[in-house]
């Protein structure tokens, strides 16, 4: 992978990093670099832009449109819309590339340039080396007729993305009151709408962007205000998405968080009893709990790991024909319905279940029993060391067997910086701390710089 792209597009601090002039090269890139692969082949290329909710998406969107066009690619603008949505879009309306504008998660000053491929699937690494080897070098501009239109969706976009969305639902929402915090984002109008249209009564919290209060102490990373409103307002449920909506987090009527990981757990062995679990096994990272894979174990679901990284999580997926995985942020992916994690296809889902099986969310959930987990970032050190250390890698070893099948130990080096991340989870609190900091202790000894 080149040095601008990373797991999940180009990002950085919008109008430094992403700025314009970016924006506008990589537009044209990408569309020389699929022209090049046959991609437009016998066609008129066209391509679906959109983004999340943050001011510098403005002039970003005019700039990756200006460049698509500039390369004889009609674009469809649908506005702010999730994720989601515009990888949906791109697979239904049959168009041959997708750009969604957003940082997710990120505060509001940073953007991103994510690329789709035909299909909503995001690009491979080897597609975005070629565009950005591509970037600003000369090329054979079309003229007249040749240059690319922009068509300004009217709304019509968001309306089928709500509908496919309601389509999945199999047992409708009626009787149930969910809380919902769109974190000022991109799922501001279409999350609430498609619980509602699935028979919810939905109380909204945070759905007001105005182009710089995107995950401003709300969302899914954020989840104090809709714990509070949860709670207030009597709901059954509360969901959190993030600024641009592919990840969903949720909190039971106590106003108790629920993660990814109980999520998946949830949502897993309600597709393992109607048999959808293709080959009852649920995709996972390296990062969710040891309860999850525990919880999973017993009900007869196999869990494969991958690094971290819903981008990592699709491609196991896909290459095994999985139909449920996920991380333990929220990201979920169900196969049959998306080709990226989705988080009001998330909250559709889960709410769903409760509604099938008339079962609290606390009690769904509770199938998952979290262990304790202990972090610790050891900085300083030879990150490239974690693998080769004899010493390292027996402690690591003698650290498992002290944990025994109730624990677990994961060496995981930055690939940025001189740094590794030590975690442990054990069956107290206490344990993990401890083994934790022994091993933290261990990694600086080995691999000091």
């Amino acid at each position: 992978m080149g040095a601008l792209f990373g797991t999940d597009g180009v990002r950085g601090l919008a109008n430094r990093d992403i700025t314009a002039e970016l924006a506008l090269d990589l537009s044209v890139a990408a569309a020389r670099v699929l022209a090049s692969r046959g991609v437009f082949a016998g066609h008129r290329p066209r391509a679906v832009l959109g983004r999340d909710s943050r001011a510098s998406g403005e002039f970003l969107s005019a700039a990756v449109g200006a460049g698509l066009a500039s390369a004889g690619v009609d674009v469809i603008d649908v506005g702010v819309l999730p994720t989601p949505a515009v990888a949906y879009l791109t697979a239904h309306i049959g168009v041959d590339l997708g750009v969604v504008l957003s940082a997710s998660h990120n505060p509001m000053p940073d953007n991103g340039i994510k690329f789709l491929a035909r299909g909503g699937h995001k690009l491979d690494d080897e597609l975005e080396d070629a565009i950005e080897a591509q970037r600003g070098s000369s090329w054979q501009r079309p003229v007249g007729a040749d240059v690319g239109r922009i068509k300004i969706d009217g709304g019509r976009a968001g309306a089928q993305y709500v509908e496919h969305l309601v389509a999945t639902v199999s047992t409708p929402l009626d009787g149930l009151r969910i809380a919902v915090d769109c974190a000022n984002g991109a799922a501001s109008e279409v999350g609430p709408q498609a619980l509602r249209e699935a028979g919810a009564d939905v109380v909204v919290i945070n759905a007001s962007p105005d182009g710089r209060n995107i995950n401003e102490k709300c969302g899914s990373t954020h989840p104090e205000q809709l714990q509070a409103a949860t709670v207030a307002s009597g709901a059954d449920l509360g969901v959190a998405f993030d600024g641009d909506a592919d990840r969903c987090l949720a909190v039971d009527h106590r106003g108790v968080l629920v993660d990814g990981d109980q999520i998946m757990g949830t949502l897993a062995l309600s597709m393992h009893e109607a048999g959808t679990l293709v080959d009852d096994t649920l995709v996972i990272t390296v990062m969710s709990n040891l309860g999850l894979r525990l919880a999973m174990r017993e009900a007869g679901i196999t869990c494969i790991d991958t690094s971290v990284g819903d981008r990592y999580v699709l491609e196991a997926m896909r290459a095994g024909g999985y139909s449920l995985g996920g991380e333990q942020s929220g990201h979920i992916i169900f196969a049959a319905h998306a080709t990226t994690g989705d988080g009001v296809l998330t909250a559709l889902q889960l709410a769903s279940r409760i509604a099938a099986t008339g079962r609290t969310l606390a009690d769904l959930a509770g199938v998952v029993h979290r262990l304790p987990q202990t972090l610790v970032n050891v900085s300083g050190v030879d990150r490239a060391g974690v693998d080769s250390d004899a010493a390292l890698a027996a402690a690591v070893g003698a650290a498992q067997l002290r944990l025994g099948e109730t624990g677990r130990v994961l060496l995981r080096p930055s690939g940025t910086e001189p740094l590794v991340r030590v975690m442990v989870e054990a069956g107290t609190q206490d344990d993990a701390d401890a083994v934790a900091h022994d091993l933290a202790d261990v990694v600086r000894e080995r691999l000091a710089l």
